[in-house]
């Protein structure tokens, strides 16, 4: 029975899974344990998580595998040194941060002192980690798979095909050319400096217009090789760029580059308002990446003429652009991991892993995304009795419904009422998206609820858009897409005549990032919403994540936290209701 920890360390997204005889078992990433967000460094609370899940010690591990081998293209690194000499601190922070990869043993010893670790080490390229992480994770016995993000091991994309266990890689792109570089660049312009800000710009786009594109697409551009970045634009490749990533929140210092300021004109200070040449730049930024990806994607389904296409990397979190893929490709079946970032690699890593051991990948690893810490009635009840005193403060009535028909039937008629509904139930999702276990539930038709979420609890931009979390079999009737998309990783177009009775979910462009939610795999989620429908003939809930400018919560003590700091009405730990009475908010 082999053991495989698979790691995504010392990066962004800092995550473990566990591996037992080939089966996935467990997958968190730090950041929930830790409460900072993108949390980059040694994962070391979420090794300890999936241990406990699989039931195993330390000394249990037969191999530690992780998604970064900083001996990967080193003949290619040597030679961009010598050609374009970058700057000297630029070197020296590349070798430094590949010493301290290279201190994994010393790592675990620190984490778990007294704990043998038995385990050998294997080193997955970053890309080869992102690409068996979809491939493997999709339900396809064949598929086209693709990686594009910044930078990993040199590269910025990689793509390749997989059949049965097998994964070839017959393509890079390497350092310094990123479209992931790109859409950062242009997000940190923009004025939203903090690592994993792009989606907000994605949120921003389709309020404006695409007057900007021709000058970026002097900036990023296809290639007969992939694509291509116009250097003058950018610092990362001869400037000592700040970066860090060491146990704690990551930051990247500016990339962009005077030349960048010269086209567009003066960046945007962050807290500063918006305007229509920042919108028009968003805009333009989306479009000409999507030309870029898409272009790429073309050739690659006429090099392989295979219809099942499968995304990973940290532009794989691109839902806009996803939502368009089979509109504007001729792909036909789509997988988008649900971490499809540096996360995800932890997984793809493992599954590298196990095929060195002597196991077979085998497709369909990842149906779900509920692979995090779940807890049990008993713990419930206890968490609850430790804040008895704030519970009574708050002026806090507690029901327990042990049918959990009422307990959907209780809530759905909350939610109906208008109330703000913190959901938190079974094993926390895996991924960045809140996806019916650890969720902040409401009523779509209210055109005003944007606002009270911002107002109660978000506390965030007025232009980012609320998800719809739809019953799958559904999807048709609302949506001119009809497919799965799981792990609210697609952007589809809402159907004209229905958009007016969702305002909620609906974007300023018709659109809507949906969830679609299956029995088989969430029933007490898709129970609740089927409760919903019954009482307002809307299949749909509005979906947010189950915070407040911190990570998605991970305890029941968060959620409590969460619930008492905030104006949230009612809160549903497992089985038990938690309603705050109104004016005593």
């Amino acid at each position: 029975m082999t053991v495989i920890l698979g790691l995504n360390a010392y990066h962004a997204d800092s995550a473990a899974s566990i591996f037992v005889a080939g089966k996935l078992i467990a997958a968190a990433e730090e950041e929930r344990f830790r409460r900072i967000k993108h949390w980059a460094g040694f994962p070391a609370l979420a090794i300890a998580f999936c241990l406990r899940e699989a039931g195993l010690q330390l000394s249990d591990v037969d191999c530690v595998a992780l998604n970064s081998d900083p001996r990967a293209h080193f003949t290619k690194k040597l030679r961009f040194a010598l050609k374009r000499r970058p700057a000297p601190g630029l070197v020296l922070d590349r070798l430094r941060n590949a010493r301290k990869r290279s201190s994994i043993s010393e790592e675990f010893e620190r984490a778990f002192p007294g704990q043998r670790l038995r385990a050998k080490t294997l080193r997955v390229e970053h890309h080869l980690a992102h690409l068996a992480s979809c491939f493997y994770a999709s339900p396809y016995e064949h598929a086209v798979a693709v990686s594009i993000d910044g930078f990993g091991d040199f590269a910025s994309a990689a793509w390749g095909v997989g059949q049965g266990g097998a994964l070839q890689v017959d393509g890079r792109v390497l350092f310094p050319h990123s479209l992931g570089i790109f859409y950062q660049a242009i997000t940190q312009y923009l004025g939203f400096p903090s690592y994993g800000d792009e989606y907000k710009v994605m949120g921003l786009a389709p309020y404006g217009r695409p007057s900007f594109a021709n000058a970026l697409r002097r900036v990023a551009y296809p290639t007969p090789d992939g694509f291509a970045l116009d250097l003058q634009y950018f610092r990362h490749d001869r400037e000592q760029v700040p970066y860090s990533w060491s146990d704690g929140e990551p930051k990247v210092g500016p990339l962009f580059s005077n030349a960048m300021c010269r086209l567009l004109g003066k960046p945007r200070a962050p807290h500063t308002p918006l305007d229509a040449r920042h919108r028009d730049i968003a805009h333009s930024l989306q479009v000409v990446y999507e030309e870029v990806a898409f272009e790429l994607l073309n050739a690659l389904h006429k090099r392989y003429q295979v219809p099942a296409l499968t995304l990973a990397g940290g532009c794989a979190a691109n839902s806009v652009a996803n939502g368009k893929i089979h509109l504007r490709t001729p792909f036909k079946q789509l997988y988008v991991q649900a971490a499809a970032g540096d996360a995800g690699g932890a997984i793809g890593a493992g599954l590298i892993a196990g095929a060195e051991l002597g196991q077979t990948p085998t497709s369909g690893q990842m149906p779900h995304a509920y692979w995090g810490p779940a807890w049990s009635d008993q713990e419930l009840r206890a968490a609850i009795a430790a804040r008895d005193a704030d519970l009574t403060r708050a002026h806090c009535t507690r029901e327990h419904f042990a049918d959990e028909s009422k307990l959907c039937a209780h809530v759905a008629e909350r939610i109906a009422e208008g109330a703000v509904v913190g959901w938190f139930q079974g094993r926390m999702e895996w991924g960045p998206r809140a996806l019916g276990n650890r969720s902040i539930l409401c009523d779509p038709r209210r055109a005003d609820m944007q606002q009270i979420l911002n107002v109660k609890i978000k506390r965030r931009e007025s232009f980012r858009p609320f998800a719809p979390s739809i019953l799958e079999e559904h999807v048709r009737e609302w949506f001119e897409q009809d497919e799965p998309v799981p792990f609210m990783m697609q952007v589809f177009q809402i159907r004209e005549a229905q958009r007016a009775r969702i305002p909620a979910v609906t974007h300023v462009d018709g659109s809507g990032r949906l969830q679609t939610v299956s029995a088989s795999h969430n029933s007490r989620y898709y129970a609740l919403i089927r409760a919903f429908a019954q009482r307002t003939d809307i299949p749909i809930l509005l979906n947010t994540s189950f915070n407040e400018n911190e990570p998605i919560v991970c305890e029941p003590s968060e959620a409590l936290d969460c619930f008492l700091r905030t104006n949230m009405d009612v809160l549903v730990l497992g089985d038990h209701v938690l309603t705050r009475h109104a004016g005593n908010a």
